[in-house]
Formats: C-alpha cells, structure tokens, sequence
C-alpha cells in the first residue's frame, strides 16, 4: 500500500537514560501523524529510528484528559471523566498497535471489537467512540485529532460523558488509544425491578411484590405467561433499554387509562447485546 505520508526529518535526543525520537512528517498542508478513527481506516505505514523507550506513559494519558476538557469547554461540551474500565480496554489495544506495528488499526485481525473490548473490561455504556494515533508526544497528538473533522468530532461530541486513554512509547513515538462513551448506570436484576416498579406506582397502581410470572414473560418474545389458576393479565408490554428513567409511552397510556388495579415487574437478560453494550429488558403485566 502506497504510504500516506513520508519522513521529512527525524532527531533523536538522549534523556534521562531513554531515547526520544521526534519525527515530523509531511502531509499535504499540514503537520500531524499517523491518525485512524472508527469506520475510517487510513492504509499506510510509517518507518521511524527505533529506541529503546517502551512504557506505559500515565502522565501523557492524562495530558491528553486536559486537553480534550479544555477544548470541550472550549466548544461548550460538559467535560469528560475517567472510567478506569474505559482506560482498561483502551490499554489492551494500544498494546496491541506496539506489538503490531505499521499502520495502526481499530480491529487487528483476532482482537475483540471495539465494544467488546470496553463491555468486557467492565466499562457500561450505550454508545462509545474510538480515536487512535501514533505520533512524537501528546500536544501533537491532541492537535492532530483537533485538525481531523472526524477525530474532533469524537472527541467535541457532547452525548459522551466517560474517557479512557492509554499511551505507550515505543520505537522512539508514543502509541494513544482514546476511547469515549456515554455511559449507563449498571443495575442489578432485583435493581432494575426496584426501579421499574416505583415508576409504575407513581400511577397509583398496586405493585406486586411476586416477580416471578414477569419475569416468565420478559424471557418471552410474545403472549402471556400460563397461569393453571388465578387471573390473566389484560395486558404485557415487553422492551430493552439502557434508560431507566421513564417507562415507554404505550406503558403509560395504559397505566393512566383506569382499567388496571394491579401490576408485576420482571427482569431478565437483555438480548441481542451480547454483553457489550448496556441495556436492561424488563416486563410489565398489568391486571
């Protein structure tokens, strides 16, 4: 693949027992280096002077934190905080671009997705976003990202609220992985229930304390569950969501309509997410 970029200079400088390597490379108008955003896949390679310097740079993770907040205020977005989860995924990753070399990528071949990566390190969320760089220090990196329609956008979005970044040094640059979320409060099963269950008794309905025929019908796709004895439910409405904050709008139409005394609330595994992104299903039978 033809190389999007070339070396036009490179110094070295010995420091504190480790060798620097600053590189400057030249794109058409402008200074930055080798960039990739999620979906976006730039093809290219770019050889430096290796060094010895290979670590795990906390210091410049966290310049990168005060960078993306200043210029988020700096557009009027909320700043971001730290999930260490987040930093967890984005870590791995960045270990992986240093063991790969060349061009750097989102999904090497046998690596998780994206939100693989961040859903299994522990991170909750309901939208992430990814920018990676290989470039000689942080500001520069950060400017690069800025001047990129795409990374800055990631970075300027104001639905993500969470970030985790990791920097490596190897090969005489430094290796940044930044992954952004918005992020969705976990809850536990008997939570989701508890929650749930006090929006439906803002209505003045009777919530059941039993759960068990609910949650029959929240692993159900259609129907009501079977009952031997005792009273159907008149109706059961079923969805998947990371918001917990509201009940659905055909949920309380029917809750305000007068013709239910009685409700029950179940939880039970979301589907379809494959453990990455978070949402909670849950079951409302209403009698």
């Amino acid at each position: 693949m033809p190389a999007l970029f070339s070396i036009t200079m490179v110094r070295t400088k010995k420091r504190k027992n480790r060798v620097w390597v600053y590189v400057v490379v030249n794109c058409p108008g402008k200074y930055f280096s080798i960039l990739s955003i999620v979906f976006l896949f730039l093809a290219g390679s770019c050889r430096v002077v290796a060094a010895q310097s290979d670590e795990y740079l906390q210091a410049e993770g966290q310049q990168l934190v005060a960078l993306a907040n200043q210029a988020r205020a700096q557009a009027g977005a909320p700043a971001l905080k730290w999930d260490p989860a987040l930093a967890q995924a984005a870590l791995r990753h960045t270990r992986r671009m240093v063991s790969e070399g060349g061009a750097i990528q989102h999904d090497y071949p046998g690596e998780l997705a994206l939100s693989e990566r961040a859903g299994l390190s522990g991170a909750h969320f309901n939208l992430i976003e990814e920018n990676i760089a290989v470039g000689p220090t942080s500001p520069e990196i950060h400017d690069a990202w800025m001047h990129s329609k795409l990374h800055r956008e990631n970075m300027l979005n104001p639905d993500v609220d969470r970030i985790g970044i990791a920097v490596i040094a190897k090969r005489g640059v430094l290796y940044a992985t930044a992954d952004f979320t918005r992020a969705v409060q976990s809850y536990s099963p008997a939570q989701v229930e508890e929650q749930v269950s006090s929006l439906v008794a803002r209505s003045g309905i009777k919530v059941s304390s039993d759960h068990s025929l609910a949650r029959e019908a929240c692993t159900a796709n259609r129907g009501f569950p079977h009952v031997e004895n005792g009273a159907q439910p008149g109706f059961v409405m079923r969805w998947q969501n990371s918001d917990l904050s509201h009940l659905p709008d055909n949920l309380v139409q029917q809750l305000s309509s007068k013709r239910f005394r009685e409700a029950a609330v179940g939880s039970c595994p979301a589907s379809g997410e494959a453990g990455t992104f978070t949402a909670y299903r849950i079951a409302v039978l209403l009698y």
